[in-house]
C-alpha cells in the first residue's frame, strides 16, 4: 500500500483518485479559484473518495473554473465527468467523476453552506 501525503494508507485505486483530485485542484487554482482544498471523504461517505472544494468570486469565473477542471482532467487522465450539475445556475457546480467530486462554488454560496465544516474531521490537502 502507498501512503497519501497526510500519512493515510491508501490503495492503488485511491491513489489514482487522489491524483485526479490534485489535477482538478491545480486546474481550479490556475484559473484563480480561491481556497481550493481536497478532502478525503472515503471513510465517512460511501459514494466517493475525495471532494475537491473551491470557490470563485463571480458566476462567470465559476464556469471558467469548471471548464478548466474538465479540460485538465480529460487531458491528464482521459476521463470525462459521469455527470455535472448546477452549470446553468453557476452558483454551485458539481463535477462528478465517481471517485472524486469537484465542488465549484460562487464565494457567497460557499460561505452559506460551509460544506468543509461538515467534514472537518477528515484529512485535508491544500494546493
Amino acid at each position: 500500500m502507498g501512503r497519501a501525503s497526510a500519512g493515510i494508507a491508501v490503495d492503488a485505486a485511491s491513489r489514482t483518485a487522489f491524483e485526479l483530485a490534485q489535477v482538478a485542484a491545480r486546474a481550479a487554482d490556475a484559473k484563480k479559484a480561491e481556497r481550493t482544498l481536497i478532502l478525503r471523504v472515503a471513510e465517512v461517505l460511501g459514494i466517493t473518495d475525495y471532494f475537491v472544494i473551491t470557490s470563485a468570486s463571480n458566476r462567470r469565473l465559476v464556469r471558467s473554473v469548471v471548464d478548466a477542471v474538465e479540460e485538465e482532467v480529460r487531458t491528464a487522465t482521459g476521463r470525462s465527468p459521469l455527470r455535472t450539475e448546477g452549470v446553468g445556475e453557476q452558483q454551485w457546480v458539481l463535477v462528478d467523476y465517481g471517485d472524486v467530486v469537484v465542488h465549484v462554488f460562487a464565494e457567497e454560496i460557499r460561505m452559506y453552506y460551509e460544506i468543509e465544516r461538515l467534514y472537518q474531521d477528515v484529512p485535508r490537502f491544500t494546493i
